[in-house]
């Protein structure tokens, strides 16, 4: 399958939501959040900080009498900038996010949101990096592709074992704190990718601008499986 027909494929995967927070959440208690370069309300916000970030996120979630906040997907922020791990020398910025993050508790439990196998998984301990993170293989109808769960605990990884099979809502995970999450407050970054490019227990999930016509069709929009802006 060619990549640019990656997301038309995923609109027909299903045509009611697939979750991977508890299905019994409803989408009205998702609200969106910005954190892009360009929201001004970030402007008084250290976004470096795990605790200050955190209590943005929180304040909101509490605004809205909501449980999560999501969302992210392209958009260009400035909270990689603390991390040299997004600015190594010699390369183009990586400020561009690749897949849906959704912000609630440490210990929330994560599910798949249709049959799968585990690829693999590791822990990402780069400062600003996923931490525990699992990648599940996906074949829907002949086709092969992936989905990336990143800032999960370590007990995650507790009797997990790459090829192990789960079924569509088994839970495969629970989050993790701001101790082993790459120093975030607690969510989860949720991306599918259609080519792993050889990796294992890790894909880029911040690209730059010269590289996101690529990144963009091979990590297509998370909510053309989540359906929360519906």
């Amino acid at each position: 399958m060619h990549l640019k027909d990656f997301s038309i494929f995923l609109k027909t995967i299903s045509s009611e939501p697939l979750y991977v927070l508890d299905a019994s959440i409803s989408n009205s208690k998702y609200i969106l959040i910005d954190l892009s370069e360009t929201n001004e309300a970030l402007n008084h916000v250290d976004v470096s900080s795990t605790s200050k970030l955190g209590t943005f996120v929180n304040n909101l979630i509490k605004k809205h009498n909501a449980t999560v906040a999501y969302g992210g997907y392209l958009e260009v922020r400035n909270i990689y900038k603390r991390s040299r791990h997004f600015n190594k020398q010699a390369q183009e910025e990586r400020n561009i996010h690749l897949g849906i993050d959704l912000w609630c508790g440490a210990e929330t439990p994560i599910y798949t949101p249709l049959d799968a196998m585990v690829h693999s998984f590791n822990n990402n301990t780069n400062f600003g990096d996923y931490g525990p993170t699992i990648i599940l293989q996906h074949t829907v109808n002949g086709e092969v592709f992936y989905t990336l769960y990143g800032h999960l605990s370590l007990e995650s990884f507790h009797n997990l074992k790459v090829g192990q099979t789960f079924k569509k809502g088994q839970q495969i995970a629970t989050l993790g704190d701001e101790t082993v999450n790459g120093n975030y407050p607690p969510h989860l970054h949720f991306q599918i990718i259609k080519d792993l490019q050889g990796t294992e227990g890790d894909y880029s999930g911040v690209c730059s601008k010269k590289d996101l016509d690529f990144y963009s069709k091979n990590c297509p929009d998370p909510n053309l499986l989540l359906k929360l802006n519906i």
